[in-house]
C-alpha cells in the first residue's frame, strides 16, 4: 500500500514535490487545478517534474480539474471543460502517472430544474474521458461527490457508472460519503458494495455537515470500520490524505494514525 498527500495549486509543482517527500510520502496527487498546475503550465516544467519526482523518490496519481463542469447546460461551457479535461488527461498519462482520479460533473444553477439532461451531458462527456484514458492506458478512478453536488453521491448512482464502464475504478473520499449521512451508512454502502472497484482513497473526516478536511478522528467517521472492511475485501492500493488544516504536522501524524489502525 502507498500512501500521498495532495500538492496546493497556488504554489509551484516543484516546491511541492519537496515539501511532500520531506514529509516521508510514497507519492504526490497532483492536483491539476490553476494557477500553477494548469496543464499548461505542468506540460512546460514537465521534464523538471519528472526529475523531482525520481529524484525524491515520488510516484504520481493525477487528479483531473475540479473546477470545471462538465454536465453544463451551456455547450460551449461544457465542450471547454471537457477539453480542459482530455489535455489534463494527456499530460498525466505524459508525466506517467499509475492512475487518475476525476470528478463527475456537477448539477448547478438551472440544471437543478432538469437534471436528467445534466446528467445525459455528463454521461456524454464520461464517455469521451474514458475512451481517450483506455487509449492512453491510464486507470481512472471516479470520485464520489456530496449531496451539495447535486448529483453523483449515493451508492445507487456508481452502481450505474460501473455497468456502463466496465474497466473504471472507484476513488472512496471518506469525507465525501459521511456529509448528510452522519451515521455512516453512506461509507458502509460504498465499501460493500464496490469493494472490487475501490483502487484509491481520499482520507479526511468532519462532523457531517461541510467538507472540512480534518485529520482522522477529527470529526465523526468511524475509520476503524472502515479498515476493517477493506482489510477484509483485500484493498492494497493507494491512500491520500486530504487533510487541508494548515498544519503539516497533521497530515503527517494522519498518516501514522490510518497506518497504525491498518497494522493492528
Amino acid at each position: 500500500m502507498l500512501y500521498g498527500a495532495m500538492n496546493f495549486p497556488i504554489h509551484p509543482v516543484i516546491d511541492e514535490i519537496s515539501r511532500i517527500a520531506d514529509l516521508g510520502f510514497d507519492y504526490l496527487e497532483l492536483a491539476m487545478d490553476p494557477p500553477m498546475a494548469h496543464h499548461t503550465t505542468i506540460r512546460a516544467d514537465s521534464d523538471t517534474i519528472r526529475s523531482a519526482l525520481e529524484n525524491r523518490g515520488l510516484a504520481l496519481v493525477c487528479h483531473l480539474p475540479t473546477f470545471v463542469s462538465i454536465a453544463d447546460l451551456t455547450d460551449s461551457l461544457r465542450q471547454a471543460s471537457l477539453a480542459e479535461m482530455l489535455a489534463s488527461l494527456k499530460t498525466a498519462a505524459g508525466l506517467g502517472a499509475m492512475k487518475v482520479v476525476f470528478h463527475p460533473g456537477a448539477i448547478r444553477g438551472m440544471a437543478h430544474f432538469v437534471p436528467d439532461t445534466a446528467r445525459s451531458y455528463c454521461l456524454e462527456s464520461m464517455d469521451a474521458i474514458n475512451q481517450l484514458a483506455t487509449e492512453l492506458d491510464l486507470t481512472l478512478c471516479v470520485e464520489n461527490m456530496f449531496p451539495g453536488y447535486g448529483a453523483f453521491f449515493e451508492a445507487d448512482e456508481y452502481g450505474l457508472l460501473f455497468e456502463r464502464y466496465p474497466d473504471m475504478q472507484m476513488t472512496l473520499d471518506t469525507g465525501h460519503a459521511h456529509i448528510g449521512a452522519v451515521d455512516g451508512s453512506r461509507i458502509k454502502q460504498f465499501a460493500e458494495r464496490f469493494a472490487s472497484r475501490i483502487d484509491h482513497l481520499h482520507i479526511n473526516d468532519n462532523n457531517g455537515t461541510a467538507d472540512e478536511h480534518l485529520p482522522p478522528g477529527g470529526g465523526s467517521i468511524n475509520f476503524q470500520w472502515l479498515v476493517k472492511n477493506l482489510k477484509t475485501a483485500g484493498f492494497d492500493a493507494t491512500v491520500t490524505f486530504e487533510i487541508f488544516t494548515g498544519n503539516p504536522g497533521d497530515l503527517k501524524s494522519s498518516r501514522e494514525m490510518f497506518n497504525r489502525w491498518w497494522e493492528r
